[in-house]
């Protein structure tokens, strides 16, 4: 089977020839493996037969950006982490630009709202022949900073504690925030449907919901505020004939019935530190209903684990997922720096290995 029979048969909850592939990693592991291995990451993928290939999307043609600002008119600063030869850079928000805003009227009138007609649209469909060409599956994403999102955008621009006060006691600020970011993103991400044709397979949508412990938000409010957008990003990745996967952190178990009742095909990425988030637990409850993608540990497993415990924890999934398809290999996040290449190497022939059905 190619990777297009293989991921599709296995998203109809039909197991193929193997589970499979996809792979995530920061920018700086990803030149790491390139150093290493003194080939080019493509090579890599192809190498492990990664089934999942993302594309990179429009590219920014509007106002130009102040330097380290995006489009929301947020600004950021580089921020180094980790130990010496393992480093990652990460951008911080500075100040969210919203964040002393008093009233609806400020919202609304606030002058950097981004605009979908801001990019240039027309390489998308190339981008998606490439990986088709290959018989891969095309997955757009988008980058860390524009990925199609609701409470994410709305804590950098109103910042965290803020918007968390919104949802509680200034709903109607919160309303009109979501609402804004929601006006872009289905403008844009239908550009970029329209674009690509028919040729995008998977769109990923990107919001964090949850931490370790649960929700970030009760239950309640995630319905009242953030469900109703969901569903419409949803609605128009259907309406494009493409397969709707969302990553959140953390433990969202308490929410998964609602995801489904939106039409979620995939969720990503499974924690398995989370709170009621191991594979196990997820597809005895819901695994008839929706499909999964990751799973292997980034806290402890990957960067910390023996080339015996990373088998381990590969072939305990497997052996899950292996009953009735459903699902795809995938690390619970990106694999950080602090990650040694030969546990990568081991993890990568660990899926070959134990996802042959």
């Amino acid at each position: 089977m190619n990777s297009r029979e293989r991921t599709f048969q296995t998203l109809e909850h039909r197991p193929g020839d193997r589970i499979p592939i996809d792979f995530w990693a920061t920018t700086a592991v990803v030149q790491h493996l390139e150093t290493e291995r003194g080939r080019p990451y493509a090579e890599f993928l192809d190498d492990y037969d990664v089934d999942l290939r993302y594309i990179e999307g429009p590219t920014y043609i509007g106002p130009p950006l102040a330097p380290g600002t995006d489009i929301w008119g947020v600004e950021r600063t580089a921020v180094a982490a980790g130990l010496p030869g393992q480093s990652e850079s990460y951008s911080e928000v500075t100040e969210p630009p919203l964040s002393k805003v008093e009233s609806v009227h400020d919202i609304e009138k606030y002058q950097h709202w981004p605009d979908p007609e801001w990019f240039d649209y027309s390489i998308v469909e190339a981008q998606c022949d490439a990986i088709l060409k290959e018989n891969r599956v095309v997955v757009f994403m988008g980058d860390r900073l524009n990925r199609v999102a609701q409470l994410k955008p709305a804590m950098y621009l109103r910042g965290t504690e803020n918007i968390f006060i919104d949802l509680a006691a200034k709903q109607e600020i919160a309303e009109t925030v979501f609402r804004k970011i929601r006006e872009f993103y289905l403008g844009y991400l239908e550009r970029i449907l329209r674009a690509a044709a028919g040729r995008i397979d998977i769109v990923l949508t990107g919001d964090d919901f949850g931490a370790q412990n649960g929700l970030l938000v009760s239950a309640d409010m995630w319905r009242k505020f953030i469900k109703p957008g969901f569903a419409d990003y949803i609605d128009l990745i259907k309406r494009h004939n493409a397969i709707a996967m969302h990553h959140t952190c953390g433990s969202v178990v308490d929410i998964i019935p609602d995801m489904i009742e939106c039409g979620l095909d995939i969720l990503q990425s499974i924690q398995p530190e989370a709170n009621g988030m191991s594979l196990a637990n997820l597809k005895k409850m819901f695994g008839k209903s929706i499909c999964f993608q990751g799973g292997v540990s980034i806290q402890k497993t990957m960067p910390y684990g023996s080339r015996g415990e990373i088998r381990h924890e590969v072939k305990s999934i497997a052996d899950i997922a292996k009953q009735d398809g459903g699902y795809i290999f995938c690390t619970s996040h990106n694999i950080q720096a602090d990650t040694p290449v030969e546990n990568i190497i081991t993890l990568m022939e660990a899926y070959l290995e134990y996802g042959k059905m």
